[in-house]
């Protein structure tokens, strides 16, 4: 009896604040700040998180990239070392014909 009661009570409760002036200020200021939010540059919480989840990614591919540039030049310079120095091109430089 005491539990029908308290579930008639918050009943009426609730009743009555749906049709009290309260509810109506309510929707008023949500829907007076749902306008001065739509003319902010703002994001929804949901957007963030997918830019967010697309910076770790992009991160992380980035630092792949870097990891394999220095890979690469490690590898170039290890080649340059171990190959055999070319021998200076020779220079054949044309006779004097002045002095004939």
């Amino acid at each position: 009896m005491n539990n029908n009661f308290f579930n008639d009570l918050q009943g009426k409760i609730n009743q009555a604040l749906e049709s009290s002036p309260a509810k109506d200020i309510e929707r008023n200021v949500k829907a007076m700040m749902t306008q001065g939010f739509s003319k902010l540059d703002l994001v929804t919480r949901e957007e963030f998180d997918i830019q967010a989840q697309v910076l770790a990614k992009t991160r992380s591919r980035l630092e792949a990239l870097e990891l394999r540039v220095v890979e690469l030049e490690s590898r170039l310079l290890a080649q340059s070392a171990a190959a055999p120095a070319e021998p200076a091109p020779t220079i054949i430089t044309p006779p004097n014909l002045d002095k004939q």
